[in-house]
């Protein structure tokens, strides 16, 4: 079976289709994996610029009694509705503008653009799946969410986040509490007042028991923390969160407001709004979960670039982070369709010119002295290297002990979220668009180990627990795998998380595309 991958359609399989098993998947292995990703990048004669403006296609993989079922279909939201009807590309996306008619009142719109900051172009909704209260929702980086099915996939509605808290956008990568609550995180630009980051808590009870209630009705904003900068927050793609405490990494890859609110009149992306100032710093904002206030310490770092959070703990007075770090933000350049179909030639050649991710482990103090001596480090903490250092005004300078290099896509047990832990698992990067590996770190320990075979591009993997597991690492991998080889099946790949030897791999025939992110849903949760 031919796979897509660098750029072209997928295809759906809205009904399921069997897999054909070898190996034997595990009794206890019951439910769903759901998985979200760019899956339609041409339609008519027009083509999107950039992998990530691609019209979502999500996945699912139903284990039941052995036996794994998929299924895909397209994401049916407005904007693909929209452009399927005109069979060409009418919605703008990240890297794709589509201009309005010259005709119409432009600098009208312009000003109402600048109000709202984001424009409602797209809800096409490519990069995760998150549950609030008891719903499944397709989400991106922007004010719509899709509610889907997580059995049919189909499409239930369509949410404005506007509509229930005042924000312009949410992550994709929300965290949820041992309770089950979700936390989220966005920003509120102009129309709302003082620009500010505003982080948000969904309860798990939220929905009614029929499901008409949408859980967001329920929503508690948490806190919200002013802009160092009015007209350029700060980009952000995921946060951290410990038992009590939010972390907000405000990086200097930053957001340029006023080319947001007058792409259109310059001919240019939104993703060119996007702009990193490597001559800047970094600031750690630590937030109380439970009083919404920030720690009055203002921690800092050098200038650096992070799309995914691991995970983060509490130790000792101490608060523990972990995250994916790069030097620069030349990562979006590298998912440029152009880029992208001369990766053999143009990344290998010019592998310098992109930085690596590394994951990095930062850790604060709680109990800081303003009186501390300059120049002292206040992480008490062994099995570190990770320095916060006193300075003469007060602030604290954060250094970041290197963990592992090559490394994306992170994952861990997540019943170990917010707690101490030792393992993540991930995607190993070695110079091309796509990771062709996939990885488990031993935090305490720094080795790691992997899987790999020749003409494969793992996705992001997805670690489900053993029933009764006592053990972090006691469960299993899951990892949807394709290939350039049009001789070679696409499969789900199950690996053992402890020694990461091959359990079972179901192997599909269908077109399966590479993804971004996902969840796996227990049966009860499907049924």
């Amino acid at each position: 079976m031919a796979q897509v991958i660098f750029g072209k359609n997928g295809t759906e399989s809205p009904e399921p289709v069997k897999a054909e098993i070898t190996g034997c998947i595990p009794e206890w292995l019951q439910g769903t994996l759901l998985r979200n990703g760019p899956g339609l990048f041409k339609v008519g004669d027009t083509e999107y610029n950039h992998w990530f403006d691609g019209m979502a296609l999500i996945h699912s993989f139903t284990f039941k009694d052995g036996d794994v079922y998929y299924r895909s279909k397209f994401l049916r939201s407005d904007t693909f509705q929209k452009n399927t009807k005109a069979n060409k590309i009418v919605v703008s996306e990240f890297g794709t503008m589509i201009y309005p008619d010259p005709c119409k009142n432009m600098f009208s719109k312009a000003f109402s653009y600048l109000l709202a900051a984001i424009p409602d172009f797209t809800d096409n909704n490519l990069i995760n799946i998150i549950r609030y209260g008891e719903d499944y929702y397709a989400s991106s980086e922007i004010n719509y969410i899709n509610q889907i099915d997580p059995v049919t996939l189909e499409v239930i509605g369509k949410m404005n986040y506007r509509k229930h808290i005042a924000l312009n956008l949410a992550t994709a990568h929300p965290h949820y509490d041992e309770e089950g609550n979700t936390y989220n995180m966005g920003i509120a630009l102009m129309r709302f007042g003082m620009p500010k980051y505003v982080i948000f808590k969904v309860p798990v009870d939220a929905s009614d028991k029929e499901g008409k209630k949408p859980a967001l009705e329920e929503v508690e904003q948490v806190c919200n923390i002013p802009f160092r900068s009015t007209l350029f927050p700060s980009y952000f793609h995921s946060f951290g969160m410990s038992e009590n405490y939010i972390i907000f990494v405000e990086q200097p890859f930053k957001l340029d407001i006023l080319r947001l609110a007058t792409a259109n009149f310059r001919g240019s992306t939104w993703g060119s709004c996007l702009k990193y100032d490597k001559e800047d710093i970094t600031l750690i904002h630590l937030v109380d979960k439970k009083t919404g206030k920030a720690v009055s310490t203002k921690f800092y770092t050098d200038a650096l670039v992070v799309f995914h959070h691991i995970n983060a703990y509490e130790d000792d007075n101490h608060v523990v982070f972990d995250m994916i770090t790069y030097k620069d933000s030349n990562l979006y350049e590298m998912f440029y369709l152009a880029n992208m179909r001369e990766e053999s030639n143009k990344f290998i050649e010019d592998k310098v010119n992109f930085s690596q991710p590394i994951c990095q482990r930062f850790v604060l103090p709680l109990n800081v002295d303003k009186d501390t001596t300059k120049g002292t480090n206040m992480v008490m903490l062994k099995n570190t290297t990770a320095k916060a250092v006193m300075q003469d005004d007060g602030s604290v300078y954060c250094q970041p002990d290197t963990i592992f290099a090559g490394l994306e896509l992170p994952g861990i047990n997540y019943k170990f979220n917010g707690k101490k832990y030792r393992y993540f698992y991930g995607s190993r990067v070695e110079w091309t668009p796509f990771p062709n590996k996939i990885g488990k770190v031993d935090i305490l320990t720094k080795k790691h180990i992997e899987w790999t075979e020749e003409e494969c591009y793992p996705s992001e993997p997805v670690f489900v627990a053993s029933p009764g597991a006592m053990e972090e690492d006691d469960g299993v991998i899951l990892s949807s795998i394709v290939s350039l080889n049009p001789n070679k099946s696409p499969f789900m790949l199950v690996l053992n998380a402890k020694n990461f030897e091959e359990i079972a791999r179901a192997s599909i025939d269908a077109s399966v595309h590479l993804d971004l992110h996902g969840l796996f849903i227990p049966s009860q949760k499907t049924n």
